[in-house]
């Protein structure tokens, strides 16, 4: 039951129902990325009148979190590559790094030295700073 409740009145949990209706009715399943997630396109890739394009939409494994797309999976959501990583041999650039979780707002968040949140004391100021005053 409690399951049911969430699924129903949630959204950040996976899909919900009327996700998972309207992907069973108009989804084509596309492919799988490393994390769980699930890609899916509008049903042999028919062109909604209103976006010009084709739908595609991710069910998350998990919380619904935008940072657990891996960029490959990224550009085909966007529109930027119209053949899904599945269906190509997706190379990563040498530029490109590892995918990390948005860790914001938890422990392990950046926080640069200065930070009022970093560790240790801020450093004092250098006193090259001069306040403005107004009409001057």
């Amino acid at each position: 039951m409690k399951n049911f409740l969430i699924r129903f009145f949630t959204w950040w949990n996976g899909q919900t129902f009327g996700t998972q209706v309207w992907t069973w009715l108009y989804g084509e399943f596309v492919g799988e990325d490393e994390f769980g997630n699930r890609y899916y396109r509008s049903r042999g890739g028919k062109i909604d009148p209103y976006l010009r394009t084709d739908r595609r939409w991710v069910i998350y494994n998990g919380d619904a979190e935008a940072s657990m797309v891996g960029p490959a999976w990224h550009g085909w959501l966007h529109h930027t590559v119209d053949t899904p990583p599945t269906q190509q041999a997706y190379k990563a650039r040498p530029w490109q790094k590892p995918h990390r979780p948005n860790m914001t707002g938890t422990a392990g968040a950046y926080r640069p030295a200065g930070s009022t949140l970093a560790q240790g004391r801020r450093p004092k100021a250098t006193g090259d700073y001069k306040a403005w005053t107004p009409g001057r």
